[in-house]
Formats: structure tokens, sequence, C-alpha cells
């Protein structure tokens, strides 16, 4: 089996566990929609952002909040296939272990850029205004702040074996992340001692990336925002690659 054909087996599989599971669709959408309707519509008049609306303000943050769940569960996919013992059957497969983290990777992101276009739907369909050209330029975007994403979870994932493990330390990351990423209110705003804390966030800057190009305002420059997050993402898929091979 070649390794093209070896990513691509591995990415299909993630795409039909994905498909199956109609309910973690629906579920995850829950929580994006909330946001959007209830915390954007009621907080519109108490956050003073200038001349954007509040609630096409957040809808980058909300998008990334979107990703950034999907992105991370990926490492549960890992040990599952561990308990299960198909971890085993595609670690003998004529196939390096880096096309499957690749086919991983790849897998997961296309279901987080799946989560991140049904949120932008609700949010156009909720009153958000944007060209159909930003439409899709937004989704090459949302492909490398979720392999970012992607690669932290999957570097946790190559070194735990439980279920409960992982989503402790994932309670502990992904929450602390969201909220200090400036996804729900402009990072200018905060305190001077606080101000700091977002620019060491890594989403901060995919939120910002995100911002820009559909509300049209960032409080980071665009290649700024652009470099850091190709830099993470590199970063964490290369991490996941050394570690999966490490652990197994």
């Amino acid at each position: 089996m070649g390794e093209i054909e070896g990513i691509y087996t591995v990415w299909l599989r993630e795409m039909i566990r994905y498909f199956r599971q109609k309910e973690r669709i629906i579920s995850s959408l829950v929580m994006p929609v909330f946001w959007l309707l209830i915390f954007g519509g009621s907080m519109r008049s108490s956050i003073d952002i200038g001349n954007v609306d509040y609630k096409s303000f957040i809808t980058p943050g909300v998008i990334a909040m979107s990703l950034m769940f999907t992105s991370v569960m990926s490492g549960i996919s890992i040990i599952w296939d561990k308990e299960i013992g198909f971890m085993k059957e595609m670690l003998v497969s004529p196939v390096s272990r880096l096309s499957i983290v690749i086919g991983k990777a790849l897998g997961t992101s296309t279901t987080a850029i799946i989560q991140g276009i049904m949120v932008m739907l609700i949010a156009i369909a909720t009153g958000l205004h944007i060209s159909i050209a930003t439409f899709f330029l937004v989704i090459p975007v949302m492909l490398l702040i979720s392999l970012g994403l992607v690669g932290i979870g999957l570097s946790i994932g190559s070194v735990m074996n439980n279920v409960e493990g992982f989503q402790l330390i994932m309670n502990f990351l992904v929450m602390p992340m969201f909220f200090l990423s400036g996804a729900l209110f402009p990072i200018n705003n905060l305190p001077t001692l606080l101000r700091i804390i977002p620019y060491i966030d890594p989403l901060t800057y995919g939120v910002e990336l995100l911002r820009y190009m559909i509300v049209g305002v960032s409080s980071i420059p665009f290649i700024t925002n652009f470099l850091i997050v190709s830099a993470f993402s590199t970063l964490t898929i290369t991490l996941s690659a050394w570690l999966f091979s490490r652990r197994h």
C-alpha cells in the first residue's frame, strides 16, 4: 500500500466515523448557537467595540471555538483505537507512522472545517454579512488553525492510554485557551497587566486571523497572525508525529 493511499484510508475512516455519529454533529452545534444567539444578542448593547456589531465580532471566536473542540478531540480516536486493538492493525500494515498521523490529522481537520462552516452558515442566517469570496477564503484559514489544534490532541493522545485522563487534561487546556483568546471581547480593552495573557495563547492569533477576514478588524496585524498560526501548526503536527512514532 502506498503512503498516499494509506493517508487516504486513515482519512476516510475518520470521515466515516464522524458521519455515523449524527448525535455528535448536532450536539457540537448547541454551544455555538448558544453563544451566537443568546450571548451575542443579549450582550450587544453592553460591550463597546466601536462600529462592529457584537454578534459579528464574536462570530470568528465562536467559529474558532468549534474548530478547537472538534480538533483537540482527535486524541481520543488514538486512545479508542488502542483500546479496541485497531491501532495494532494499523501499525503492522505497510504504512509509515507518519502517514497514520497525517491521515488522522487531515481527517479530524476536515470534520472541524465542516463544523466551522455550519457555524458560519448559522451566523449568516442570523445576520452576519459576508461575501461569497470571503466565505471560501476562510476555509483554508480554518484548515490551518485546525491542524495546529489537532496537533495538540494527537500529541496528548499519543502519550495517554485512557479516555478519562485525556478528557481531564483537555478540560484544563481547552476552556482557558478559549476564554483567554479574545474570542468574546477585544483584547485591547483589557487592563494593562492582563493584556499580555492573550498574546501567550496561540488561539488568539487564530481568532484574530478569522476576525480580520470575516469582520475586517483585528487587534494584531494580519501577517503576524498568519505567521504565528502557521508556525504553531507546523510545530504541533511535527511534535505529534514524533511522539506517536516514539510511543508506538
